[in-house]
C-alpha cells in the first residue's frame, strides 16, 4: 500500500493516533515510578535533565538503526537540514522535556497527565495563525474554553485535596504548561519540515541533537552515584525510550499527511490513559473531584475542537 494512502486512511489514522496517545499516556506513571526506583529527588534539576537526555539519546539510536537497516533510508543531511533539525531538537526535546521532567516531579502523575494535554489546544491556536484552512471558529472557541477551563481546575488547590483554592507552582504546574506549549510549537514545526524530509529521519535527528543539549547541560553537575539502576529501572528506562521513538515517529508521520488540528482529537486518550494508569500504578495517587472535573472538561474540549468531518489533508 502507498505510504500516503496508508497514513491518510481514516481507520489507520485512528488506530495509529490512539496507539501513540496510549504510549504517551503511559509515560506519566513510568517516569514517576522511575524517579522513585532510580532515587531522583524532586529538586534535583540536573539529574532529571541528564536522565531525560539519556532516554532520548537511546530513543534516537533505536530510530537510526531502524531507519538505516530496516527502512533502508539515508540518514545523510545537509547543513540547512542540520540547523533546522537542531532548532527543532532544542524545541521539541531539550526545552519540552526540561520542563516536562522537572514539572512532573512536582505534581502527581494524574495531574501531570491532565496538564500535559494542553498541547493539543495550543496546536489549534498556533494553526489558526499559520494555516489558512485551519482557522478558529465558534466550535473551536467553545472547545478551547472547555479545555483550558479543565486545565485551570486541575491546577487549583493542593495535591490530593478537593479544595479549589488558588495554589499554583511555577516549577510544577507552570513547567507542565510550558512543556505543552513547546510540544505544540514542535508539532507545527515538524509538520513543515516533513514536507521535504521523511518524518522518521526528522524525529531521529531532532531527538539525538536535542538529547545532546540536555546531556551537555547537566552531565558535569551530576555523578555516577546519582543514579541507581535496578533491573526494574532498566526495564522502565528502555520502555520510555521505545515509547518516545515509536510515538513521535508515527505521530509526526500522521502530521505530515493530515491537518495538524485533525489528528489531535485522538490525543484525548493521553490524559485519560495517563490518569488511569497513574491511579493504578503509582502508590498513593487517587482521583479527586477537581482532577476528575478537569479531565472531563479537557476531554470534552479536545473532542469539540476536533468534531468535524475529515477534509483533504494539507
Amino acid at each position: 500500500m502507498d505510504i500516503k494512502k496508508f497514513f491518510t486512511k481514516k481507520h489507520y489514522v485512528s488506530l495509529i493516533a490512539i496507539f501513540c496517545s496510549l504510549l504517551w499516556g503511559s509515560a506519566f506513571p513510568v517516569l514517576k515510578v522511575s524517579y522513585e526506583e532510580i532515587g531522583l529527588k524532586a529538586d534535583d534539576l540536573y539529574a532529571k535533565v541528564v536522565f531525560a537526555g539519556m532516554r532520548f539519546c537511546l530513543a534516537s539510536v533505536l530510530l537510526f538503526i531502524i531507519i538505516h537497516w530496516i527502512m533502508k533510508i539515508s540518514l545523510r543531511i545537509n547543513k540547512k537540514q542540520f540547523l533546522s533539525f537542531f532548532g527543532l531538537g532544542v524545541m521539541q526535546t531539550t526545552l519540552q522535556y526540561f520542563f516536562f521532567y522537572n514539572g512532573l516531579a512536582n505534581v502527581s502523575g494524574i495531574k501531570g497527565s491532565v496538564l500535559g494535554s494542553i498541547s493539543a489546544f495550543f496546536v489549534v491556536l498556533f494553526a489558526h495563525f499559520i494555516y489558512s484552512n485551519d482557522k478558529i471558529n465558534l466550535r473551536k472557541i467553545i472547545g478551547l474554553m472547555a479545555g483550558f477551563g479543565g486545565v485551570i481546575i486541575a491546577s487549583l488547590g493542593k495535591e490530593g485535596q478537593n479544595t479549589f483554592s488558588l495554589s499554583f507552582s511555577v516549577i510544577g504546574e507552570g513547567f507542565m504548561i510550558l512543556s505543552g506549549i513547546t510540544s505544540a510549537l514542535g508539532s507545527i514545526w515538524s509538520k513543515e519540515l516533513a514536507k521535504k524530509t521523511h518524518p522518521f529521519v526528522i524525529t531521529a535527528w531532532q531527538m539525538f541533537l536535542g538529547s545532546l543539549v540536555l546531556l551537555l547541560f547537566g552531565i558535569g553537575r551530576v555523578s555516577v552515584e546519582t543514579f541507581t539502576f535496578t533491573p526494574k529501572a532498566w526495564i522502565l528506562f528502555i520502555y520510555s525510550a521505545f515509547l518516545s521513538a515509536t510515538a513521535f515517529s508515527l505521530f509526526n508521520t500522521l502530521l505530515k499527511y493530515n491537518k495538524a488540528g485533525e489528528v489531535s482529537i485522538y490525543k484525548i486518550m493521553v490524559p485519560v490513559s495517563g490518569s488511569l494508569l497513574s491511579a493504578m500504578f503509582i502508590p498513593g495517587e487517587n482521583f479527586t473531584i477537581k482532577l476528575f472535573l478537569g479531565l472531563v472538561l479537557v476531554s470534552i474540549g479536545i473532542g469539540v475542537v476536533n468534531s468535524y468531518k475529515s477534509e483533504n489533508p494539507s
